[in-house]
Order: structure tokens, then C-alpha cells, then sequence
């Protein structure tokens, strides 16, 4: 799942995904046009934003850090203790997520 972050669209990161991911839906990153299949600012179909970030912040972010390392070991220790039940409810979840998604917009991103 790709959003619009430059990072995403960038080629070696597309064509990385492409090969490896059968279902694959492409960013456009040709200069002319911004939008490529995906909802460029899509939240609410990224999997990582919609759910297991909010766990890690709960977890790694509920005090302050002293530094950047400190943040780091916490976040890593949060992700290590998310369940692989509680990533599979996520993922199982995601088409249901969609389908809202696209009745929402009144389909009209599945156009693009």
C-alpha cells in the first residue's frame, strides 16, 4: 500500500513493489500527473496509518524520550509486542475498510 509520500513514488521503491507484490497498485510518478491509481492522501487504506500506528504511539510515545535512540528502542519494543492476531484482524479488516472507502467517495476514485 502506497500513499503519495515522494518516497513511495519513487521509481526504485515502485518497481521494487511491482515485482514482489502481485496486486500491486501503482503510484503515477511521471512529473505531468500526481495520482496513479491510488488516493494520494489515503489514511484511510494504509493499514500502518489507520490502526498500527496509533498502538505504537500508545505504547512507545505515552512518556517523553531523551533522545532519539530512546524513542527508537521504545517503538521497536512496542512493535515486537503487537500480536500477529492483532495484525491479522488489521489486514483482515482492510477490504471492508475499502469497500466503505469507495462507497464514500461515491465510487469515484476507482475511476482513476
Amino acid at each position: 500500500m502506497q500513499d503519495g509520500a515522494p518516497l513511495h513514488k519513487a521509481e526504485e521503491t515502485q518497481n521494487l513493489i511491482r515485482d514482489n507484490v502481485p496486486e500491486f497498485i501503482e503510484v503515477d510518478i511521471s512529473p505531468q500527473r500526481d495520482n496513479g491509481e491510488w488516493p494520494p492522501n489515503s489514511l484511510d487504506l494504509n493499514v500502518m496509518d489507520y490502526s498500527i500506528w496509533s498502538i505504537l504511539e500508545a505504547e512507545a510515545c505515552s512518556k517523553p524520550h531523551q533522545s532519539i535512540t530512546a524513542l527508537k528502542k521504545s517503538l521497536t519494543k512496542a512493535w515486537n509486542n503487537i500480536s500477529q492476531d492483532v495484525i491479522d484482524r488489521v489486514v483482515d479488516d482492510f477490504p471492508k475498510r475499502l469497500k466503505k472507502c469507495i462507497e464514500a467517495d461515491g465510487g469515484h476514485f476507482e475511476n482513476n
